[in-house]
């Protein structure tokens, strides 16, 4: 099994055509894109942290539909665009607006929002966030999971560090705690 971030996929919102400038022709083929990239990166047995923003607009019943079409276990932090449709539809796991794992020897602080500080930042936990759609300065030991950043598909820990990585030294920086 393997775990999996991801957040802000927005589904059923066609606000993010226009304010993100992802690139499809209509919301009906982002949904149908998103869906077949999360489902060729993540297997059945998988397990899938959404940090919020899932879907706006489409009906409880159309929640659980698409749910039930996305593969892995499925645990949602909620988001300021999470409605009550989302956050009760069948096919959730869990439902929480906050949560710490640990993972690969890391303790990872899971929110929709990014935080100036968390809990054990000073022992090296990391920050793990939505909401923000690539738009903020990278901080230390604070990663942006959505799928504007994260190549439209849910990624491993590993990988968002590896994004974070590679962006950071395309502007000439580095993450000073060789995360």
């Amino acid at each position: 099994m393997t775990v999996f971030f991801t957040s802000d996929t927005h589904f059923g919102d066609p606000r993010v055509l226009r304010i993100d400038r992802r690139p499809f022709p209509s919301v009906a083929a982002h949904d149908e894109a998103l869906v077949a990239l999360w489902n060729e990166t993540v297997g059945p047995e998988d397990e899938v942290w959404h940090l919020g923003d899932f879907a706006l607009g489409p009906p409880p019943e159309a929640v659980a539909a698409l749910l039930d079409r996305l593969h892995g276990r499925k645990h949602l932090i909620s988001g300021n665009n999470d409605g009550p449709g989302t956050l009760v539809a069948p096919g959730w796991d869990s439902v929480q607006a906050y949560a710490e794992l640990r993972i690969e020897g890391r303790h990872l602080i899971l929110c929709h929002y990014p935080f100036r500080t968390w809990n054990q930042i000073g022992r090296g936990s990391l920050n793990l966030h939505g909401h923000s759609h690539g738009r903020l300065t990278p901080a230390t030991r604070q990663y942006d999971v959505g799928v504007d950043v994260q190549e439209l598909r849910p990624a491993t820990l590993d990988q968002i560090i590896a994004r974070k990585r590679r962006r950071l030294s395309a502007m000439g920086r580095m993450e000073p705690d060789g995360v």
